[in-house]
This record gives C-alpha cells, structure tokens and sequence, in this order.
C-alpha cells in the first residue's frame, strides 16, 4: 500500500476541519476548547483510503495567525497540500502565509479546495476561483486543480477525492534507505503503556525492538509499539503517519519539536551553515545578526542570523547564512526550515541546511562561502571530498560521511569508490580498523609533518637513533589518534622513508656517525663503566673524566644510552650492559639453587655496598627478573 501525506492550509474558519471530516468521517478537533471555540487550536489527524492501494494520513492544521507555529508543525513532510480558500471570503492573511510557508518548504504539489460553495451563487463562485487562479500564477499551485466543494452537502467530495488520488499516483515514495528520523508534532501518555509520540516518519523505517534516542535531550528508549493510523504493526516506513510507544522516559522529559531518531544518527548542535531566500513580500530587509524564530521539522527555536556575504539582505534575494541557535536543534544536509521574525512574527524566508554541524572554529569568510557552494551545488564526490576536507585530521566512517551528506548507501559507496580512484582521498582503516578515510590533502600535510619533523629531531640530535613514537606524534597539529598516527607511520615504513625500532622512530636515511672526538669519548666512557665494574661512577663524574668537551661527552653518553650500551638502573646510576648481564645471571644461578635472596645475600654476592645492592634488586623487580615477597626476592616466574 502506497502512504501519502495530505496536510491542509488556509485562513481561520475557511472550513479545514469540517472538510477533514466529510472527506474522513473523523473530526480532528480533539480539545474542549477547539469545540466551545469552533476553531482549530492543535493539530489534527485523520486518514482515508482510496482505490488503487492509496492511503492517505491527513494533517489539519490551525489557520489562526496565533498559531502558525503549529501549523508550522504540522506541514513538515507532507507530499502534497489542500489549500483551502472559503467561497464567501476568498484569500485571506493567512491564506497568503501558509503558501508561503508551503513554498519555502518546497511542497511539491496539491490542489485548492473551495468551500462553503453551498453559500454563494454560480458567479460569485466562478469569480474566486479566477481570482484564486491569478493569485497562485508563479507558484508551485499554479494550473492545479481549483474543486468546489460543499463540507455540508457534500457537493463536490467526489472529485475532490478524485483529484487526491490523481495526485497521490504522482508522489514519489519516501527514502525507506534514508536515516530514520521523526519530529515529534504530539506527546502523551497512554494508560497501560506510557508515554507515546507520534509524528511522521521522514526517512528510514522503524521496527518494533529498535533502540532510539530523544534529541536534543539524549533521552533512550526501546520502542514496545508502533501503530499506523490506529493500527498496531511491526515495522513503520517512511512516509507513514506513526505513533510510537517508548517506555521509560516520562512524558514531561519530551515536547513537540523534539526529534526521535536511532543513536549516533544524528548530532545536536547550536549552529548550522545554510542557504536562506527572503521572501520578495517580507516587510524588510534582513539586516545580518537579526534575531528569527527558526522552524526546523517540528520545532520552533529562536536563532541569529549572520549573513556571510553581505550586511543586508533584500526582500528577494538569498545568501548563505550562518545561524546560531539559542537552543539545541538537528538536523541534516538538504533539511528545510522557514524562518519569521522575532516580533511581529511574521513569515519572512526559508532555506536549506547545508552543513548542521559546522565547526567551532574560526575560519576565513571565503573559505566558509567556498565550502558552502560545493555542498549546495556539488556533485555527490564533491560533496564528500570537500567534508573529508573539512574533517581534518579526524578520519570520517561511511557512517560519518551518510549522516553528514544524507547520501544514499549506493550513491556513497559510488561516490568513495571514485573518488579512492582519483586520488582525491585515502583510505586509513580496514584489517581490523574501522574503514575510514582522510582527504588527500590532509594525508600527504600528516605524511609531511611527520618527515619534517623527524628531519629536525636528527638534524639537532645526530648521535640519538630516533625520536619517541609518543613524543613525535605530540609535536604533529590536530591531535590525530593513536591509531591513525600507527597507520601513517605505517605507509611511509612501507615506502621506506622511516624506520621504526622499538619505541623509537627515524628517517630510514638516517645513520647516526660519530666524529673523532666523539668516537675517543665513547672509548673512554666504555672503559670507564667496564672497569668500574658493580660500582660505576655517577653520571656527573664520569662526563668529567671522559673528556673536557661537556657537551660533546655528554651527547656520546646519552648515545651508549639509546644503543643499550649502558643501562640505567636508576637516577644516575648506569651500568654498563656485560656487567648487567653478569649480575643478573648470579642472581638467577643463586635463586635456582636456593629458591630467594634478601639484600644482605646479594649485596655479599655481587661485593658492592647497600647503595648498590638495592638500586640493583629494584632494577631486576621493574623488568620482571625478581618480584618481591616481603624482604626476600623471588624469581618472577
């Protein structure tokens, strides 16, 4: 069965609801005082079905200026809209709002129907429809269907009913592949299961059992029910009116204008880049920074609007905007919303989000109307590249790039495959990582970075083998992780322009030489810790009696250091390796025999003082030789 969603429009009291209800048999007005008043306050909803597997979910909305906001609500999602135009009054203020909001959020089609025909005479009749046909010339209205209709009578339901079949054939079918979002327009409770929202599903499908999140509150639950149209179901799709039972959460922690969508989908944020259009009837020019009340989905937020390319806007002309809300919203790439001023609020403009997440920090005006126009204009590949390019130093998943482009798997997988191809991006996961990718770009400035850094490491440290693999990956930009700092070093060890050994890493073209001098203090430092035997010298006092060049020594020492001729045991206190060796295999021909050791034993082994003995002991403890047991050592293993 196909699932089309009609929304009405039109001035209060032009006969919306009543029309619902003939055309339904359901009357949408729920409230008390919606019945006492005679006016639609809240939403309302209804379906009907037609021939050919057509089911249509239907949304009445107020047409009171004090409640466009709701109206607002309500048109989010429709496939196609009943402008309604009362036969005794014609167009109206808000007749002229609602199409505007219809056509800011790019409504696709719909028809007029013109009530209340049992009230007015053939030619005064014949004079509203021409005059309405004139009115909706250069709008999305224009040649369509203009059907008397009498909701009291019942003249003309048919055709009307007929023309909504026509049309509904016509609707395109919703993205089920889509990332499943639905803006709540209704919260409540329901005795013997809790809370329920419901709302039309825009994109995706949900099943019963699925995970979801409120945003922006962070709210989750696990669906227990679904019902389509007063039907329990299994599974909702897109394009579908759903009312969702989600145990767990209170209704009081959920309003209308929140978004219920599966976690991680999608990312709450206080500003967004987006193109805006300002009506050619707003009353004004929209000066940059002005304050707006912000329509997205189902929420009604208060936001800034900076202009990116100008200080004013005229009535007419559209720009790239920068909005910083003043609560949380989310959204996605190519989202519509429609923006009224702050006081009066009055319609003004509408646009489409182009980058909901857009980061914090600074960046040149040109660069931000660049990036902008490749995600409005660009190609799919484009429009990956240039978030990649955006992303910097953080690798994006395919996830990632779905949830920031809303691209369909297909034409992702398409778009990646091409553009890996080109050259353009490179890919840093697989194996065991997650797949994930870096702009070209940004690969080849890390890659660089990296070979710069290394050069100058050497350059200022010649005799050091290489630099610490943590100290190397602090001194890159962008904080990059552990794991794609590994799967860079990684590629240039496998073109051969580094080296790694142990925790160190070097140019592969570096090999550290030592100078005559430098070679005479090396001599010296080894024979001096080789006759010293157990009891070597103090760092300080062994730099003096190698040489009278400090600096030079010193450099050389730390070489013996780095290439395990000496070991450090702890503080200043170094030993040459024979000589750690030789201690350590006393130490374990004496545990095997007799199975532990205490200081005393050792230090009468090795024939060195307490001051010895027990930097030694420790030693051997730090690196899994003995583990100690009270004041005995024992083998590690």
């Amino acid at each position: 069965m196909k699932h089309i969603i009609v929304g009405t429009a039109g001035h209060i009291d032009h006969g919306k609801t009543s029309l619902v209800k003939a055309l339904t048999g359901i009357d949408t007005d729920r409230l008390k005082e919606e019945k006492e008043r005679g006016i639609s306050i809240e939403l309302g909803f209804a379906h009907l079905s037609l021939p050919g597997g057509v089911r249509l979910g239907i949304v009445d909305v107020p047409g009171h200026e004090r409640f466009v906001k709701t109206m607002l609500a309500g048109v989010g999602g429709i496939d196609l809209v009943i402008l309604v135009i009362a036969a005794d009054e014609g167009i109206m203020p808000q007749t002229r709002e609602h199409l505007h909001i219809c056509r800011l959020l790019h409504i696709p089609r719909g028809l007029v129907a013109l009530t209340k025909r049992d009230l007015v005479d053939p030619d005064w009749l014949e004079m509203v429809g021409e005059e309405t046909r004139t009115f909706l010339k250069g709008t999305f209205l224009e040649g369509a269907p203009v059907l008397p209709v009498s909701a009291t009578t019942g003249e003309g339901l048919e055709d009307l009913k007929a023309a909504l079949a026509a049309l509904a054939s016509e609707a395109e079918p919703k993205r089920v592949e889509g990332i499943f979002r639905l803006p709540i327009d209704r919260v409540f409770t329901m005795k013997g299961f809790g809370t329920v929202i419901t709302g039309t599903l825009l994109a995706g499908s949900l099943t019963v059992g699925d995970e979801v999140v409120v945003l922006p509150r962070g709210a989750r639950s696990r669906v227990r029910r679904l019902q389509v149209h007063g039907e329990t179901v299994e599974r909702a799709f897109a394009g579908q009116r759903t009312a969702v039972n989600l145990p767990g959460i209170e209704v009081s922690s959920i309003e209308r204008g929140d978004l219920l969508c599966f976690p991680g989908a999608l990312h709450p944020s206080t500003a967004m880049d987006a193109t805006l259009a300002l009506l050619a009837d707003a009353p004004r020019p929209l000066k940059s920074r002005t304050r707006v009340r912000f329509h997205l989905g189902t929420s009604e937020l208060l936001a800034r609007v900076t202009l990116l390319d100008r200080e004013e806007l005229e009535p007419g002309q559209s720009a790239y905007v920068h909005l910083r809300l003043e609560s949380p919203g989310a959204a996605l790439p190519q989202d519509r919303f429609v923006i009224r001023s702050y006081s009066p609020a009055v319609t003004i403009g509408g646009g489409i989000i182009l980058d909901p997440a857009p980061p914090e920090r600074r960046r040149k005006r040109q660069e931000i109307l660049d990036h902008l126009q490749v995600l409005e204009r660009g190609s799919p590949s484009d429009r990956i590249e240039q978030l990649l390019l955006r992303a910097g130093a953080a690798p994006m998943t395919p996830e990632g790039l779905r949830g920031a482009s809303d691209l369909e798997p297909g034409l992702l997988r398409e778009a990646l495959t091409g553009l890996l191809a080109e050259g353009r991006i490179v890919g840093v996961g697989g194996g065991r990582e997650e797949e994930a990718y870096l702009h070209r770009g940004t690969y080849d400035g890390l890659t660089g970075e990296i070979l710069a850094r290394l050069g100058e490491f050497h350059q200022q440290q010649p005799l050091k083998d290489g630099l610490a693999r943590e100290e190397l990956r602090s001194k890159l930009p962008g904080r990059i992780s552990a794991v794609l700092f590994g799967r860079l070093l990684g590629d240039l060890q496998a073109a051969g322009l580094v080296a790694q050994e142990r925790d160190k890493v070097r140019l592969a073209s570096h090999k550290p030489r030592l100078s005559e001098a430098e070679e005479a203090a090396k001599g010296a430092l080894e024979a001096l810790y080789r006759e010293a035997g157990f009891q070597p010298p103090g760092q300080e006092a062994a730099l003096q009696q190698a040489g009278p060049e400090r600096r030079l020594t010193q450099a050389v020492f730390f070489r013996m250091v780095d290439d395990g001729t000496l070991v450090r045991i702890k503080d200043d206190l170094y030993l040459h390796r024979e000589h750690v060796e030789r201690a350590k295999d006393m130490l374990l021909t004496h545990l095997k025999a007799h199975g532990s050791i205490g200081v005393p034993t050792f230090k009468d082994l090795l024939g060195v003082s307490r001051k010895y003995a027990i930097p030694f002991l420790e030693y051997f403890d730090q690196v899994r030789v003995t583990r100690r047991q009270g004041d005995e050592r024992l083998p590690y293993r």
